[in-house]
C-alpha cells in the first residue's frame, strides 16, 4: 500500500491548501510542503528494494473484466521520475511562497499543483497502461489550471487552452496506441507487456501502434511540430513554468518513451522517427532560443531543445544512448529548474524578463547571478559542471551511429544544435547579468529573499557536486538506465575526462561557434528577420479557426434546431439498422406456437390502438390529448394487473396522476391548441418512419415471443429470497441486484427536477417576467378556485394517504411496493393539498427545504450503499436479519431499507419542487387572492375592496394562494 500512498497523497493533499489558507500564507505553504514531503519520504523508503533490482508492486481489482486494476509497480525509472517529481515539487513549493503576490490566492496556487503533482507520479508509477491513460488525461487538465492560474491575463488563458488542446489531442492518439499494443500482449499490464518486445514488434499492429503511442509522446514533450504550446505556456508563473520545464509535464512523454523502450525500440521505423524527431527538434527549439528577447521564452525553446536532444538519444535504440538519455535527464532537471527560478527572481526583482531592458545586474544580484551563471554555464555544457557530461555523451553517440548510411548527417546536425545552446545560454549570462549598468530598470534591482535564491542554490551544488564527482551518480543511472533497457547494460563509467575523442572536438567546436554567434548575435538576428519565418502558433489558430467554421457550417446544416428533424434522423438510423440486419440474416420460424388471446386483452389493445388513432387526429388540441394520454396510460396499468404485474401497475398509475397533474399546470400557460406547422410532404414522411419503426419493434418482440430463450428472471427468482431478503422480486432487483441503476435514475430525477427549478425560475426575471405579469388569461378563471368539497375531501385523504404511503413503503420488500411508489403516493397526497387550497397556504403550513429533500434522500442512497465498504463488500450489497422486539412478531429488517428511504425522499422532493415552480410561475400571472383554504367570493367583483376583507388579506403584490 506505500506506493498507493505516494500516489493518493498530493490528491488528498489538495485539499488542505484551500482549507489552510485561512490560516495564513505559512501555514498554507507549510501544509503544502509537508504533503509532499510525505510523500518523499515513502518513496525514499523503497531505495534499498529498488537499488537492490526489485521490482515493487501493489494495488487491487477494480473493473477486471475490463483489464482496468489499480495497480502500480516502482522499478528504477519509476523510482527516478517520482523522486524528481516529488523533490523538485517541494523546492517549488517553498520558491513559490515568496514568489506570489498577496493578490494571488494562494491556497488556490498550491491546490493546483498537487492534483498535478498526484497525476504526474500516477503516470510514473501505474502498472496498468488504462490507469496510466487516466493519470495522463488528468496531467493534460490540472497543467491547464496552473497555467492559466492568471486567469486575467488572456496570455495565460490562450496558453492554457493551446496546451491541453495539443496535449489532449496527443492523449486521445495514445489511448487508441495504448490499447493496440495491449491487444497484441494480451494484457494491460505493463510489467506484463514488456516482457511480449518480440512478439508486439512482429505483429502487423506494430506500426500503428508505435506512431499513435508516439503522437502522445511528442505532443507532451513539445517534440517538433508540435513544440510551439510550450513557449506559450509560460504565461504560468514562474513556479508552474519552472515545474513543468524541469521534472513533470514535459518529461512525462521523454518517460513514456524510456518506459517503452524494451518494446518499441530496436527496429527501423523506431530510429528513423524518434531519433528524426528529437534531432530536428533539437536544433529548430535552440535557434528560436537564441533570438527570444523575453527570459522565459529564450529557457521555454531551450527545453524544447534538451527534450529533444534527450528523444534522439532514445532513438537511437542502444543502450549506451538510452545511458546518457537518463543521465541527461537528471542534468536537465537541475539546471533548467534554477535557471528558470533565476528567470523568475529577475523578473520579480526588476519588473522585466525583457533582455533588451537589462544587463549590468551582477553588482546588483551577485547572488542571483553566481547561481545564474553556474547553471547557464551548465546548460551550454562547459567543463566540470554535470552537463557537460551528459552533452560529451550525447556528441559521442551521435558520431557513432550512421543515419540513412551517411555517418557525417548526426554528427553534423547534433554539433551545430550544440553550438545554438551554447550561444543561448551564454546570451542568458552576458545579456542579463554582465555589460554596463542601466538607469532605466522598472525597479531597482536587488537579490531576493533567502526563501526565493535557497532552492535555486540547492540545484546548483548538484550541478556542481555531479560535475565534478560524476561516480556520485552512478549508481542510481545505472539503476534507472537498466530499467529503461530492460537487459544488462555495457560497462560504462561517468567521468569527467575520457581523452582526446571525436566528442570533445565536436563540444570544443560548439564552445567556439557559440561564442561567435554571440558576439556576433545582432548580424544573425537580422539574417534571420530576412528569412521567411514559419509562425507554428499562427498556423495553429489558422487551424483552429478553420476547423470551428467548418463545424459552424456542419452544426447549421444539421442542427437547426428542431427536435423532430433530429427524431426523424435518429428514427430512420435505426429503421435502416433493423431493416439491414433482417434482410440479411437467416429466416426460421419460432418453435413457440402462439397463445389464444381472450376477449379482454383484445378489448384493451382495441382500446390502446383507438386511444393512439385518437392522439393522431387531436393532438393540436392541448387539453384532449392530455386526456387521451392519461386513458392510454390507465389500460396500460390495467394490462400490468391482468399480467400479474402489480407493481408495475401501482408504478404507472402513480406515475400518471403525477405527470397528467404537472403538464396540467404547465398547459396553463401554453396556447390551448398547437399551430399547423407541418407540411404534407413532412406529415407523409413522419408517418412512413413511424408506421415502419413500429412494424419493426413490433416484428422483433414477436420474433422473440415465438423462440425459446434462457431468461436472467430465473437468477432473480432464485436469488432475490436467500440473497436479497424479500420475496418481491422486483423491488429486490430494485434496490439490489440493480441497486446501482436505481441510484443513478435517482440522481437524474434529482436533476431533471433541479432543470426545471432553473428554467422557471429563469422567468421570474428579466423579459420573461415581463411577458408573465403582462399575460392575459385566454379563459374566464372560476370564481371558486379552491371549492369547500374539494377542501374537505382532501384534509380527510391526507392522513389515510400517509398511513397508505408508510404501508406501501413497509411491505415493499416482500408485497408490492417500495419506496418509488410511496414516495409517489404521498407526493399526490401533498400535490392535492396544494390544489385544494392554494401553493400559498399549503407552502405556510408544510416548510420544506425540497432541494434539500432531493439531497438527502441522494446522500441517503449513497451512504447505504457506501455501508457494505464497512464489510469488505462491493458498494450497494444489502444485508438482512430477523428480529424480536417485546410485544411483537419476529420480522425482519434489510439494510436496502435506508436505499429505499433515500429513493422515497427524493421522488417526494423532486414532484414538490416541480410543482412548486410551476405554482411560482401561476402566482406571477394572476392577481392577488386570499390565502385562506376556501376563496369562494360571494360578493360581486364590481363591490369594494372594503366591502370584501378576503379581499384585502394579502398585501399588495402577494400572490399567494395560487396552485
Amino acid at each position: 500500500m506505500t506506493l498507493a500512498w505516494i500516489v493518493l497523497l498530493p490528491f488528498i493533499g489538495a485539499v488542505l491548501p484551500g482549507l489552510l489558507i485561512r490560516a495564513g500564507r505559512n501555514a498554507c505553504a507549510l501544509t503544502t510542503g509537508s504533503v509532499t514531503l510525505l510523500a518523499l519520504i515513502l518513496l525514499l523508503t523503497q531505495t534499498p528494494a529498488v537499488f537492490a533490482g526489485e521490482v515493487v508492486q501493489a494495488g487491487w481489482d477494480w473493473l477486471p473484466w475490463l483489464g482496468l486494476n489499480v495497480t502500480f509497480f516502482l522499478d528504477g525509472l519509476g523510482f527516478f521520475f517520482a523522486g524528481l517529481i516529488l523533490s523538485i515539487g517541494l523546492l517549488i513549493i517553498i520558491y513559490a511562497r515568496f514568489y506570489l503576490s498577496k493578490n494571488d490566492p494562494m491556497g488556490q496556487f498550491y491546490a493546483y499543483l498537487l492534483l498535478f503533482q498526484g497525476a504526474m507520479v500516477g503516470i510514473v508509477l501505474s502498472d496498468n497502461i488504462l490507469l496510466l491513460l487516466v493519470f495522463w488525461e488528468l496531467t493534460s487538465l490540472s497543467s491547464f489550471l496552473l497555467i492559466g492560474y492568471w486567469k486575467h491575463l488572456p496570455a495565460g488563458r490562450q496558453g492554457a487552452r493551446m496546451a491541453l488542446a495539443v496535449t489532449g489531442m496527443g492523449g486521445l492518439s495514445m489511448i487508441a496506441g495504448m490499447l493496440i499494443l495491449g491487444n497484441i500482449a494480451g494484457s494491460y499490464d505493463l510489467t506484463v507487456i514488456l516482457q511480449h518486445g518480440a512478439e508486439i514488434q512482429a505483429s502487423p499492429w506494430y506500426l500503428p501502434a508505435l506512431l499513435l503511442i508516439l503522437g502522445g509522446c511528442f505532443t507532451k514533450s513539445a517534440q517538433f511540430p508540435f513544440h510551439f504550446w510550450l513557449p506559450h505556456a509560460m504565461a504560468a508563473p514562474t513556479p508552474v513554468s519552472a515545474y513543468l520545464h524541469s521534472a513533470t509535464m514535459v518529461k512525462a512523454g521523454i518517460f513514456l518513451m524510456a518506459r517503452m523502450w524494451p518494446v518499441l525500440a530496436g527496429t527501423d521505423a523506431w530510429f528513423y522517427i524518434v531519433a528524426t524527431t528529437g534531432l530536428a527538434t533539437m536544433a529548430i527549439g535552440a535557434w528560436i532560443a537564441l533570438f527570444k528577447d523575453d527570459l522565459k521564452g529564450l529557457l521555454a525553446h531551450s527545453t524544447v531543445s534538451h527534450l529533444g536532444l534527450v528523444t534522439m538519444l532514445f532513438g537511437f535504440g542502444t543502450p549506451m544512448a538510452a545511458i546518457a538519455g537518463v543521465f541527461h535527464i537528471l542534468n536537465h532537471a537541475t539546471f533548467k529548474c534554477a535557471l528558470f527560478m533565476t528567470a523568475g527572481i529577475v523578473d520579480h526583482e526588476t519588473g522585466t524578463r525583457d533582455a533588451r531592458r537589462l544587463g549590468g545586474l551582477a553588482a546588483l544580484m551577485p547572488i542571483t547571478t553566481t547561481i545564474a551563471t553556474i547553471a547557464a554555464f551548465s546548460m551550454a555544457g562547459l567543463p566540470f559542471l554535470n552537463g557537460f557530461l551528459s552533452k560529451e555523451m550525447m556528441l559521442h553517440e551521435a558520431a557513432h551511429t550512421p543515419w540513412a548510411g551517411n555517418p557525417w548527417i548526426l554528427p553534423a546536425l547534433a554539433t551545430l544544435g550544440a553550438i545554438f545552446s551554447v550561444a543561448y545560454s551564454f546570451r542568458y549570462v552576458f545579456h542579463v547579468f554582465f555589460g554596463p549598468q542601466r538607469d532605466d530598470y522598472p525597479q531597482h534591482p536587488h537579490d531576493p529573499p533567502a526563501g526565493m535564491f535557497l532552492p535555486p542554490m540547492f540545484l546548483v551544488v548538484l550541478v556542481i557536486a555531479i560535475g565534478l564527482l560524476p561516480f556520485l551518480a552512478q549508481p542510481l543511472v545505472t539503476v534507472v538506465a537498466g530499467a529503461v533497457v530492460g537487459a544488462p547494460l555495457p560497462e560504462f563509467h561517468l567521468a569527467i575526462w575520457h581523452g582526446f575523442t571525436a566528442a570533445l572536438g565536436m563540444s570544443a567546436i560548439a564552445v567556439a561557434g557559440g561564442a561567435f554567434l554571440l558576439w556576433r548575435h545582432d548580424v544573425f538576428n537580422k539574417l534571420r528577420l530576412a528569412l521567411p519565418r514559419p509562425e507554428a502558433k499562427t498556423m495553429f489558430d489558422a487551424l483552429i479557426g478553420g476547423l470551428a467554421a467548418f463545424s459552424n457550417l456542419v452544426i447549421d446544416g444539421l442542427h437547426n434546431g428542431s427536435l423532430r428533424r433530429y427524431l426523424a434522423f435518429f428514427v430512420a438510423a435505426c429503421v435502416a439498422v433493423g431493416a439491414t440486419a433482417f434482410i440479411s440474416g437467416e429466416h426460421a420460424a419460432g418453435l413457440r406456437a402462439p397463445m389464444p388471446a381472450p376477449l379482454i386483452p383484445i378489448l384493451g389493445w382495441m382500446l390502446l390502438v383507438g386511444a393512439c388513432i385518437g392522439i393522431l387526429f387531436f393532438h393540436r388540441q392541448r387539453l384532449l390529448t392530455l386526456v387521451i394520454v392519461g386513458v392510454l396510460g390507465l389500460i396500460l396499468s390495467i394490462a400490468f394487473i391482468y399480467l400479474s404485474a402489480p407493481d408495475l401497475a401501482l408504478t404507472q398509475i402513480s406515475v400518471e396522476v403525477v405527470t397528467i397533474v404537472l403538464l396540467l399546470l404547465a398547459l396553463n400557460f401554453l396556447p390551448k391548441e398547437t399551430p399547423r406547422e407541418s407540411s404534407v410532404t413532412r406529415r407523409l414522411r413522419d408517418g412512413v418512419l413511424a408506421g415502419a419503426s413500429g412494424l419493426g419493434v413490433g416484428g422483433l418482440i414477436y420474433v422473440i415471443m415465438t423462440r425459446d430463450f434462457n431468461s436472467i428472471s430465473t437468477f432473480h427468482l432464485a436469488k432475490s429470497k436467500p440473497e436479497g431478503g424479500g420475496t418481491n422480486v422486483v423491488n429486490v432487483i430494485l434496490v439490489d441486484f440493480r441497486g446501482f441503476d436505481t441510484f443513478g435514475e435517482i440522481i437524474v430525477l434529482g436533476i431533471a427536477a433541479l432543470a426545471i427549478f432553473a428554467l422557471l425560475d429563469g422567468a421570474l426575471y428579466g423579459p420573461a417576467a415581463r411577458r408573465l405579469n403582462s399575460w392575459i388569461p385566454d379563459q374566464e378563471r372560476a370564481k371558486d378556485r379552491h371549492p369547500l368539497m374539494m377542501v374537505v375531501a382532501t384534509r380527510v385523504m391526507l392522513p389515510l394517504a400517509l398511513v397508505v404511503g408508510i404501508f406501501i413503503f413497509l411491505r415493499g420488500h416482500n408485497e408490492p411496493g417500495g419506496g418509488f411508489i410511496a414516495g409517489l403516493v404521498v407526493a399526490i397526497a401533498f400535490v392535492m393539498q396544494y390544489m385544494a387550497s392554494g401553493f400559498g397556504w399549503a407552502e405556510r403550513r408544510m416548510k420544506i427545504d425540497y432541494h434539500a429533500l432531493i439531497a438527502w434522500g441522494v446522500l441517503i442512497a449513497g451512504f447505504t450503499g457506501a455501508g457494505a465498504w464497512l464489510a469488505g463488500r462491493p458498494f450497494l450489497t444489502s444485508d438482512y436479519g430477523y428480529f424480536k422486539l417485546p410485544f411483537l412478531e419476529k420480522f425482519e429488517l434489510a439494510t436496502v431499507m435506508g436505499f429505499d428511504i433515500g429513493v422515497f425522499l427524493t421522488v417526494i422532493g423532486s414532484v414538490m419542487l416541480a410543482l412548486a415552480n410551476l405554482s411560482r410561475l401561476a402566482r406571477r400571472t394572476e392577481e392577488p387572492v386570499s390565502d385562506e383554504p376556501m376563496d369562494f367570493r360571494p360578493v360581486p367583483d364590481d363591490e369594494s375592496v372594503e366591502d370584501n376583507p378576503a379581499a384585502d388579506s394579502s398585501p399588495a403584490g402577494e400572490t399567494e394562494g395560487r396552485s
